[in-house]
């Protein structure tokens, strides 16, 4: 199989692409807050520092870039990482994709990987918190996209999640009308919590091992999946940040990041896999809230 050297490239532009408009569109957020609760401070802020990832024999193996903003406005806490990352798979690793029927792994386990992960918690707990990735893999046998959004409310209200789920589905629909309640469903099963018994939140889309044979197509349906974020997610903060909220609900968030952060340490397949192959892990664990409780 070609090395894909030119769509390596065009992947990992698009997700730094992405990723500064995500970044300047937040930091407006923070700049446009001006009535409700924490009106009065300092907008936040994007701290931008450099990630690394280092192979098992020490070598460099590639890294990305961790932007976090910590106690603004409108954000409690937010994360927008990108990463390029590269090398050879360690033997639980190789396991791990071989199980999933990734081709070739025991005889060539190198690899090669690049994606934009973003999580935000939200100051004020009417406004819902959200995560989104998308991501393409590479080795040298096979390729495949992944990734999707999904939100995660404390406090529900039917009309933001309506809103979030017409939005990703207008911008699927082009590509065949069948994705969206394909993705859908992925998510609604992907993103639940056995031992809860519940879903992580109210849903979205999600994909996975995504090969059609066509890269252009496969490309572009991310690229839309991406597109869809902002439009999907910043009206529900424009309408929620600036709402009254009670200790009680402060206390709703809380308890909901607890569960919120059970998932992502014992579930998700994106921290496992980040932490298992030596990256940084301060930008793996950017997901966790900045504070939680368990009853």
């Amino acid at each position: 199989m070609q090395d894909f050297a030119d769509q390596k490239a065009r992947a990992s532009a698009w997700f730094r692409h992405l990723r500064d408009e995500i970044v300047t569109a937040f930091e407006a957020l923070e700049d446009s807050h001006a009535e409700g609760p924490l009106a009065e401070a300092a907008p936040g802020r994007f701290e931008v520092k450099p990630t690394t990832r280092t192979a098992e024999d020490g070598s460099d193996a590639g890294g990305g870039l961790m932007s976090v903003m910590r106690g603004g406005r409108v954000f409690e806490k937010v994360g927008v990482n990108v990463s390029e990352v590269y090398g050879t798979l360690g033997e639980a690793a190789q396991k791990s994709m071989a199980a999933r029927g990734v081709p070739g792994m025991e005889d060539d386990p190198r690899f090669w990987a690049s994606g934009i992960s973003l999580v935000a918690h939200m100051q004020n707990p009417h406004a819902p918190a959200v995560h989104m990735n998308t991501r393409m893999f590479w080795t040298p046998h096979t390729w495949w996209f992944g990734g999707g959004s999904d939100l995660n409310p404390c406090i529900e209200y039917a009309e933001d999640t309506a809103h979030f789920h017409a939005t990703q589905k207008a911008h699927l629909d082009p590509h065949g009308e069948a994705h969206y309640p394909r993705l859908k469903a992925w998510a609604d099963e992907y993103f639940y919590i056995p031992h809860r018994k519940r879903a992580r939140g109210v849903g979205g889309i999600f994909m996975d091992d995504l090969n059609s044979g066509d890269w252009e197509v496969d490309f572009a349906l991310t690229q839309d999946i991406g597109r869809a974020f902002l439009p999907a997610f910043v009206p529900l903060v424009e309408k929620r940040r600036a709402q009254p909220f009670t200790e009680d609900d402060r206390d709703t968030q809380l308890v909901h990041r607890g569960i919120y952060a059970e998932y992502n340490l014992v579930y998700d397949r994106g921290t496992k896999f980040g932490l298992a192959t030596g990256h940084d892990p301060d930008a793996v664990l950017m997901s966790l809230p900045p504070l939680a409780k368990w009853i």
